[in-house]
């Protein structure tokens, strides 16, 4: 597509716009709807979530104004990059960090606090439902949520009128309908694949409990989940006052279709192609976690993996981490520091920092020299930390190296992820493909050798690796556009023939010495987490 053409295709609409809040980041990505691997336009805002009153959250004013900061942010590389504004686009779509809870009395108004997948407060709650359904339901997990105020009788239970995800939210917003994509409806309450909604059996089972019945006797889950729609359907129109929040200069006009709201995972899984049976894929940022599609049920229930979708239903055992490459991230930016005050001339420029550091790691012993780096700054299920706090732990007798160093914490970022895996491979879940996403992979052929490592297995990270998110949720919006269209692919076909046909792909196959030395790596780091759970007691 020329120059030309492309100012064409945004001043006529032909184009798909997806917005991801993420954890650091609210992130803005514009494609043309006719060729959704070609990316139009960018643009962002950074944010960050609070602890306040031992609850991680982020106030509803920040997603507003981050909203509109990080779109017209877009519309600024549009005009630069093409030399027009848009009015329209083609599709809209939103995403968002998955499960958490936002619960609404029947005007609208927030009851409490967002709570976000971060809170680990919710043990006694996933505890009795993983028990009673006979699943794995995680902490983060919106019912987990939900159960847990109920079991606490806090008062805002009695004025609960619908909750939802921050997907569900925004969407909310902007279009006025209260509905999610399979995928995140997935995080909030367990779905049947079969039906493709909410599991009723399970309904049943929760309206059910002695505990529901005892603290809210009136409460009845569905009629407080948002409506589930899968990958393609309509999800409703940019309503006037959704314009209006969105773009505040009024040039924005009404009436955009909106593709289901998603949250994260299932973007991740469209940007890194990994919607069909044995295929997966690794997203890293502030969390990380890895989706693998499965082809068959797992023999039994594992605290460390929960089942979900695809965004359009397919069932996913997910492994979720909730610390990923933050602390990693603290260190690059205390080196960058000292860059700066040494007169290094990489001061300032944190990829060629990390690029710098990352390279150093590859010179690292494949073990990291004895160092184990714990990157837990929240609590982590899987590990068993209802608290996190970040170390680096060495015997006297370890190689402290910056090279060692360095290969130990990104190895940390993987350390609780590999723990999940491990779960999977016993299982005897085969993967012919794993992709990598999320920006811990623009420095290229570091994060991703250590991950096929890590995995012992092929790990594949595309041209879109840094876009993630954002890009997968512009797909799914053009993908709406085609089928309102009369397309007939499946979301898999569509990703197969109309995405990644010509994709660009890089491949890392596992080193046997990084396979080796990272497995002693994580032994040492499985046997560390009393040390672990020690600092959290102690401090």
């Amino acid at each position: 597509m020329t120059d030309t053409a492309a100012a064409e295709a945004i001043r006529e609409g032909r184009t798909a716009l997806g917005i991801e809040l993420g954890s650091t980041r609210i992130k803005a990505c514009l494609v043309d709807a006719d060729d959704p691997a070609r990316v139009l336009a960018v643009g962002g805002h950074e944010w960050e979530n609070r602890y306040e009153d031992r609850v991680w959250t982020y106030s509803l004013d920040d997603v507003r104004t981050g909203l509109q900061a990080a779109y017209a942010d877009l519309v600024a590389d549009v005009a630069r990059r093409h030399g027009v504004s848009p009015t329209t686009f083609g599709a809209i779509g939103v995403s968002a960090m998955m499960h958490g809870y936002l619960a609404f009395d029947a005007s609208g108004e927030l009851l409490v606090p967002f709570r976000t997948w971060r809170n680990t407060s919710t043990g006694a709650a996933a505890a009795e439902l993983s028990e009673a359904f006979g699943l794995n339901i995680p902490l983060r997990w919106s019912i987990a949520h939900l159960h847990q105020a109920v079991l606490d009788a806090e008062p805002h239970v009695p004025h609960l009128a619908s909750f939802t995800t921050l997907a569900g939210y925004v969407h909310r917003l902007l279009t006025g309908r209260d509905v999610l994509g399979v995928g995140d409806a997935s995080g909030m309450f367990p779905i049947d694949s079969a039906t493709g909604t909410y599991d009723e059996r399970l309904l049943g089972v929760y309206d059910g409990l002695p505990s529901r019945q005892a603290h809210a006797p009136a409460l009845r889950v569905a009629d407080l989940l948002p409506e589930v729609l899968p990958a393609g359907a309509p999800a409703g129109e940019l309503t006037a006052e959704g314009a209006a929040l969105l773009d505040p200069t009024g040039a924005l006009q009404p009436g955009i279709p909106f593709c289901p709201p998603e949250g994260d995972a299932g973007t991740g899984m469209v940007a890194t192609n990994a919607v069909a049976p044995r295929t997966g894929n690794v997203s890293a940022g502030t969390s990380i976690f890895a989706m693998v599609v499965l082809e068959r049920a797992l023999t039994a229930a594992h605290e460390e993996v929960d089942l979900v979708t695809t965004p359009a239903g397919d069932p996913v055992a997910m492994v979720h981490c909730n610390n990923g490459a933050s602390e990693l991230a603290a260190w690059v930016g205390l080196f960058e520091r000292f860059a700066a005050v040494t007169g290094s001339p990489v001061a300032g420029d944190a990829d060629a920092v990390f690029g710098a550091l990352f390279a150093e790691a590859l010179g690292g012993e494949p073990d990291a020299g004895g160092l184990v780096a714990y990157n837990h700054l929240a609590g982590e299920p899987i590990a068993g930390l209802d608290e996190g706090r970040p170390l680096v732990v060495r015997t006297p007798d370890s190689r402290l190296t910056l090279a060692n160093f360095m290969r130990a914490q990104l190895y940390g970022v993987y350390g609780t992820l590999a723990l999940g895996m491990r779960v999977l491979a016993d299982e005897g879940v085969a993967i012919d493909r794993m992709f990598a996403h999320g920006g811990i992979f623009r420095t290229a052929g570091v994060a991703q050798r250590f991950l096929a490592g890590a995995l012992d297995a092929p790990v594949a990270v595309g041209e879109t690796a840094s876009e993630g998110g954002a890009w997968g949720i512009a797909v799914l919006a053009a993908f709406l556009r085609a089928r309102s269209a009369g397309d007939v692919l499946d979301l898999g076909g569509y990703l197969d023939e109309r995405v990644f046909a010509g994709a660009a792909v890089e491949v890392a196959e596992p080193d046997a010495a990084d396979v080796a030395g990272f497995a002693a790596y994580l032994d040492r780091y499985r046997a560390g987490l009393a040390a672990e759970a020690a600092a959290v007691a102690a401090m």
